[in-house]
């Protein structure tokens, strides 16, 4: 069957086509811009493609409660145009297809445990810190929702003591995101991420600041596996100094072999790569065709 997968990011949308089993057969990707100039653009590429079902996994916040009168809307974004968008009808509207809907990285998550490092797993986390920083929980062998969604990369941390970046969210200042994405690195270090050399401060901060959020993230959740992914995250350095970070912080007290012997297997990078995202909204448009074929 013919599925098609939309990876709607802040910084770019890739388009893509795939089948039941995963693979991607074909993909797009332009940057975002206002939706009036790029939903049009999704809709062409998806024209001729004679799919069966669509899976968008979007950047946030969305509402993704069907019982709601905004479901399918981008909310409260401080991205410009995009703030109550409704992308969900906007597609719905042009292709009548099962559409499945959620957030980028609860998509990516869902993606990493039905084809790549968490597969055969009940729960998987999956971090993504890029431009933004977000939390997609996987738990029970379900993408997790709750009130609104899991928005982890607005988590308030303690500060590193030799920290005195102000922060760089909106809302927050110096919560996770505010700390730890791309933009925050950037703003603090007057430099982008990929122009620091290996051993600057930078990265033991970055490494500081995502460990406490994993740590709490094992506390609170017990997942079977943490996945990182994102632009930042192609800093391989980052991915040992994470990983002693969250041992230090756990100081033993989680008793469990896959953290304590087999940590460089527990935090790890996705299995699907720098398909995660796209591979995640494949698995929610196949998702939502099953649902529809079994009513």
């Amino acid at each position: 069957m013919r599925i098609g997968a939309i990876e709607a990011g802040g910084t770019k949308f890739v388009c893509g086509l795939g089948d039941e089993s995963g693979r991607i057969l074909d993909r797009i990707s332009f940057p975002t811009e206002h939706p009036d100039l790029t939903l049009p653009k999704v809709i062409q590429y998806f024209q001729d493609k004679q799919v069966e079902a669509i899976g968008i996994g979007s950047f946030g916040p969305i509402d993704i409660r069907p019982d709601s009168p905004t479901y399918g809307y981008v909310t409260t974004t401080p991205k410009p145009g995009w703030g109550n968008y409704d992308m969900l009808g906007t597609l719905q509207r042009v292709f009548p297809v099962p559409l499945g809907w959620d957030t980028d990285v609860n998509a990516a998550a869902y993606g990493e445990a039905k084809w790549g490092a968490a597969q055969g797993l009940s729960s998987c986390l999956y971090y993504t810190v890029g431009t933004g920083v977000g939390v997609g929980v996987y738990s029970e062998g379900k993408i997790i929702h709750g009130l609104v969604h899991p928005e982890g990369g607005h988590m308030l941390p303690r500060r590193h003591p030799e920290d005195k970046f102000a922060g760089a969210c909106p809302y927050h200042g110096d919560c996770l995101e505010g700390m730890a994405a791309g933009p925050a690195i950037e703003a603090r270090w007057g430099k982008k991420g990929h122009e620091l050399p290996a051993n600057h401060i930078a990265w033991e901060m970055e490494a500081f600041y995502i460990a406490q959020s994993i740590t709490s993230a094992i506390l609170l959740l017990s997942p079977h596996k943490i996945i990182l992914g994102g632009g930042v995250m192609q800093q391989q350095q980052l991915f040992p100094l994470i990983r002693q970070a969250v041992l230090r912080n756990l100081n033993g007290y989680v008793s469990s072999n896959a953290i304590l012997d087999h940590m460089d297997e527990y935090i790890v990078p996705p299995g699907l790569g720098h398909q995660a995202g796209l591979c995640g909204a494949l698995a929610l448009g196949l998702a939502a065709w099953n649902n529809e074929a079994s009513i």
